[in-house]
């Protein structure tokens, strides 16, 4: 059974903006934390935005901050990334995850992950 599944990447010049969806199962959308990763050739994944569940508390790199928005709509158990103002070193392929098992948000350790949706950044 598929739990995550993320749409919504493309190409876009610098300046401008994207929205990323992540359509989760009803388990996998309650559960602790859902998040923002992604990875660019040859670096090592990054955590972008987190969110803690039980308060709806966000958290940002400090890579994205106010520029990229994680929301989530409760009715359609779908977690968003608005990413504003994008640039070139924002190029990655981006993946939604849920359920932290351990350590921080951001450290990667959870048990779902989505099939990744690429975002590429042109200057």
């Amino acid at each position: 059974q598929v739990q995550l599944v993320e749409s919504g990447g493309g190409s876009v010049q610098a300046g401008g903006s994207l929205r990323l969806s992540c359509a989760a199962s009803a388990y996998t959308y309650s559960r602790n934390y859902m998040a923002w990763f992604r990875q660019a050739p040859g670096k090592q994944r990054e955590g972008v935005a987190g969110i803690y569940t039980g308060t709806s508390s966000t958290y940002y790199a400090d890579s994205v901050k106010g520029r990229f928005t994680l929301s989530r709509d409760n009715a359609k158990n779908t977690m968003y990334l608005q990413m504003n103002n994008l640039k070139p070193e924002d190029t990655a392929m981006y993946y939604c995850a849920a359920d932290c098992y351990s350590g921080a948000w951001w450290h990667g350790n959870y048990h779902y992950w989505g099939q990744g949706t690429q975002v590429t950044v042109s200057s």
